[in-house]
């Protein structure tokens, strides 16, 4: 009888209203403006991180193989969440199909885990470059650089999808969603049933997408920083610290969000859940940081730069 009823309820449900900042009217156009700004910056910064790296052969190492999988998955996370959020800053009905919700959930949570697990591969690559130069290139092959992308991915897939089977329940009226896009945290508020044990699956799952990457993280910088200090002259302590630099000018909040944005969306109860606080988060990690993402990563890495004007020199001279 109580499955009937959730079927029903599921198939009847044809559409959710998407909040976002409707509650600031004055501001929909400058943020259209603003938000169409920054998702082209970032398809064109991230695409140009990928084209460089295919037509230049300098760039075809472990690194920036795995800085093309991060281009791409910024650029497909953007395109996950963006359109729409655009879209709905100058629509009369702010609204979003139950299917397309439901899409937007599992795949804003299958790529924040993707991510988190590529940050930890390029931690270990930048620790076998430095701690093993000379073991460097048989660690690193190309076999094993496709192996350790393919795990990264494999493992958001596997992290994201069996913790979102397990949390779908059935939905209680009325179906507004206050946020800029579908993502398993806001889903809790619309569940009818008790949400404690979905919320403890979300917190272990969250602790175990960002803490284990996080920690291996630290732990290859930790000995990167020791392999560096070991160094005797400052000149090979200069081109040491210099193989790993990219990685670690990054923004506190921005490119690597394993322990802020993670920690907060997944591991707090629903009750402490502010509306416009976690719109300003969403913001950072789904619209701010694919954009900022090939900027601290490569296009201001000499490596990049000098690629870059190889490749438009070989256009302008087509």
């Amino acid at each position: 009888m109580v499955q009937t009823w959730v079927q029903v309820n599921v198939s009847a449900l044809s559409e959710l209203v998407l909040v976002g900042f409707s509650n600031h009217p004055w501001a929909k156009l400058p943020l259209f403006l603003l938000f169409s700004l920054v998702y082209l910056t970032s398809c064109f910064g991230n695409t140009a991180v990928v084209t460089l790296v295919v037509l230049d052969a300098s760039l075809q190492s472990p690194m920036y193989f795995f800085l093309c999988h991060l281009a791409f998955l910024n650029v497909f996370f953007s395109t996950v969440v963006v359109p729409k959020m655009l879209f709905n800053f100058l629509a009369s009905r702010r609204v979003i199909s139950y299917a397309f919700c439901l899409a937007q959930t599992y795949l804003t949570l299958f790529l924040e885990c993707t991510e988190c697990f590529l940050l930890a591969v390029m931690a270990l690559d930048r620790y076998v470059a430095v701690c093993h130069p000379l073991r460097y290139l048989l660690l690193m092959s190309w076999p094993a650089c496709a192996a350790l992308a393919l795990g990264a991915w494999a493992l958001g897939f596997f992290a994201s999808v069996v913790p979102l089977y397990c949390v779908i329940l059935p939905l209680c009226g009325p179906y507004v969603v206050d946020y800029l896009f579908c993502e398993l945290p806001i889903l809790l508020h619309l569940f009818c049933a008790d949400t404690t044990l979905q919320e403890t699956m979300m917190a272990v799952g969250g602790a175990g997408t960002v803490l284990v990457p996080f920690v291996l993280i630290l732990l290859s910088y930790l000995r990167i920083l020791l392999a560096v200090l070991r160094v005797d002259s400052a000149e090979g302590r200069r081109r040491a610290f210099s193989t790993c630099t990219s990685h670690l000018h990054v923004p506190p909040g921005c490119g690597d969000h394993l322990l802020g944005t993670g920690l907060i969306r997944y591991l707090r109860p629903k009750s402490l859940y502010p509306a416009e606080g976690d719109k300003l988060i969403s913001l950072l990690y789904a619209v701010i940081n694919p954009m900022l993402n090939p900027f601290i990563y490569s296009l201001r890495n000499k490596e990049v730069q000098g690629a870059l004007g190889r490749v438009t020199g070989r256009c302008r001279a087509a």
